[in-house]
């Protein structure tokens, strides 16, 4: 009963399973298809652009991209080709700039066009709670009195039924998919998760299947002598992957910084077509796996960002 309210609806299956170690190559290959809808986790950090890379490896086309604000991840997918369709509050690149090939897809369909409906944070929030509420839609004031209600058509106003007043509805998101980073994760899917932890939650419960990458595989027992820190239960969960360094160039909260350097040199290249296409060849389809991204960045240039993270939060 608790996973039909979790996962709306799906029997245990796969979520029972006491051991969901995969690499991510099994995890995306297993549950990342052609025209599915999918959501990453992650807010200002914890974004995982090691299945992002996984999921151009491998060609994935027609993804249906639901989120909240995203910078490298949803630049990243519709350079590359993968995205027909994103629904969000936010596809930049932070405070260094534009998200260039969003940009390029919108106003010039290169490589594909791609629609766009815009929601506000709040809003995509109360989406992923219906979802993981296994509730139709979710009721919101954020948003009346903006013109986003005017050019969304599928948020709805209507007159509250107990106070008369006008409330705006929105519909619930249930992803195919939800890849969400952690920081520690057991082999049954536990998933510790520290710092701010976004929509995550709600996204994991929401979505039809769940990837956990994480950097470091724990054992339940230590699970279960710090269980305040599982925000997301194991049977919300079809897929456990170690994936150290999994977030870089953005950071992972205790264990390493945001490398704005590195994500400044990505941004200056993805200006031209050809410049991020340069890039897509050396970062991600010239590297089999995440383990030679990591060599190609240079392991001394990750373990600094360790050091700066243990530093600035003097861990």
């Amino acid at each position: 009963m608790v996973n039909e309210v979790a996962k709306g609806g799906d029997s245990l299956s796969s979520s029972s399973k006491a051991n969901k170690l995969m690499t991510l190559k099994e995890a995306v290959s297993s549950y990342v298809k052609d025209g599915s809808s999918i959501t990453f986790g992650g807010f200002i950090g914890r974004d995982c652009l090691a299945a992002v890379h996984e999921i151009i490896r491998q060609g994935v086309k027609d993804l249906l991209v639901i989120d909240d604000s995203k910078t490298d991840v949803i630049d990243m997918l519709v350079g590359a080709g993968c995205v027909r369709r994103w629904e969000g509050a936010y596809a930049g690149y932070g405070s260094i700039g534009l998200a260039n090939n969003v940009r390029r897809a919108v106003e010039r369909g290169i490589p594909f066009s791609v629609e766009m409906e815009d929601w506000s944070n709040a809003a995509v929030s109360m989406r992923f709670l219906a979802g993981g509420l296994n509730l139709p839609f979710m009721a919101t004031r954020s948003m009346l009195g903006s013109d986003m209600i005017k050019y969304n058509s599928r948020i709805k106003v209507i007159d509250d039924p107990y106070s008369g007043t006008p409330v705006a509805l929105v519909p619930a998101a249930r992803p195919d998919v939800a890849i969400i980073h952690a920081q520690k994760a057991d082999p049954m899917g536990n998933a510790q998760i520290w710092g701010f932890t976004g929509n995550d939650e709600n996204k994991a419960r929401a979505a039809k299947h769940t990837i956990i990458t994480c950097e470091e595989i724990i054992t339940t027992e230590q699970v279960r002598s710090q269980g305040n820190l599982t925000l997301i239960p194991f049977y919300c969960v079809d897929a456990v992957v170690q994936v150290p360094y999994a977030c870089f160039p953005q950071s992972c909260y205790g264990y390493y910084a945001y490398d704005v350097l590195f994500c400044g040199d990505y941004h200056e290249m993805s200006k031209t077509r050809e410049g991020f296409l340069s890039w897509l060849d050396r970062f991600v389809y010239g590297c089999k796996d995440h383990a030679e991204y990591c060599r190609q960045v240079g392991w001394k240039r990750l373990e600094s960002m360790t050091r700066l993270e243990r530093q600035f939060n003097r861990i």
